[in-house]
């Protein structure tokens, strides 16, 4: 079945950039000021072009200083601000992403010439951490479906795998005795997830190239799972026959399940889901909480994807 065109919202609905940036002044006694020039935001920033996707949202976008600036990436840090405040020294390209496998034809990609060759799409997105807070992103990419028939998979693949970038001398989340979590980060999808049109391998957001801070230059995005499903700096796609490892399920297999679908009946064991904090709505410390939906509200798109099975054990 054909999934329904949700309508997308226009940029004059944004706000404007005066009106943040004049906000973030004001906030500067609270230390917000010393977000507004960090390295590894966007100021190598290139603009792209891409076609408006199908798919989109009624809600207000997320004002882009909050979304490159309040960000998990803990190859760069454990703080939210971490990532655009220590990603200046991260060289995105070139990039060289491997596809490989259960294929008939595993490829090495230049980042590069898929940002410049293919097709790009807009899609506005929500994305909602595990954190309870969420955000609204116009993302630019293309389906991860439209690369990974270019390698023709096998019928014995049931799994892709993902693999994020190794740089400790460029990260300095991935230094030191004690780390956070082991690296490389590792993710995985069901084949059906990883084909599902939602799916998309993203290059840029807000018209421009990715940030360092939010992945730069190739990420995952699957709108309705957790945020932390959103592999970043990719460099290794493969087929696989069994369910892959992922970072999160390894590191607390009690708190972060391998499905990750945003359900808001099923609690974090330490904190809700039923509610979330959008980020940038009503002042950047909002405490005001909106109700979070089912799939994040793409149950009509994906729902029939988990017929049949419980839930309540995909945290």
């Amino acid at each position: 079945m054909r999934s329904p065109i949700i309508p997308r919202i226009p940029y004059s609905e944004v706000t404007p950039k005066h009106l943040y940036l004049n906000r973030r002044e004001i906030m500067a006694g609270l230390g917000a000021a010393a977000l507004s020039g960090v390295a590894g935001t966007s100021a190598d920033a290139t603009p792209l072009k891409a076609a408006k996707g199908p798919f989109g949202t009624n809600e207000i976008v997320t004002p882009k200083k909050d979304a490159t600036t309040y960000n998990n990436f803990y190859e760069f840090g454990t703080d939210k601000s971490a990532p655009s405040a220590n990603s200046g020294k991260f060289k995105p390209l070139p990039w060289t992403l491997r596809v490989d496998g259960l294929v008939h034809k595993p490829r090495d990609f230049d980042v590069g010439e898929l940002i410049s060759k293919t097709p790009l799409e807009e899609r506005i997105y929500r994305m909602r951490c595990v954190e309870a807070w969420s955000m609204v992103i116009p993302w630019i990419g293309f389906p991860l479906a439209t690369l990974l028939k270019q390698v023709e998979p096998l019928g014995s693949a049931k799994y892709v795998a993902f693999t994020s970038v190794y740089r400790p001398d460029e990260m300095p989340g991935q230094r030191g005795l004690f780390q956070v979590l082991e690296w490389p980060y590792v993710e995985g999808l069901r084949l059906d997830e990883a084909m599902h049109p939602l799916t998309i391998l993203a290059v840029g957001l807000y018209g421009e190239t990715l940030p360092n801070a939010n992945g730069a230059p190739i990420r995952l995005v699957v709108p309705w799972k957790y945020g932390f499903k959103g592999i970043k700096s990719i460099t290794r796609i493969s087929f696989v026959e069994k369910q892959p490892p992922t970072t999160w399920n390894l590191m607390a297999p009690n708190e972060y399940g391998f499905y990750a679908n945003v359900n808001p009946e099923v609690d974090h064991p330490r904190w809700s889901q039923a509610t979330e904090r959008r980020i940038g709505e009503d002042g950047f410390f909002s405490s005001g909480r909106r109700k979070t939906l089912p799939f994040n509200g793409y149950g009509e798109q994906v729902a029939s994807l988990y017929a049949g099975m419980d839930l309540r054990k995909f945290y």
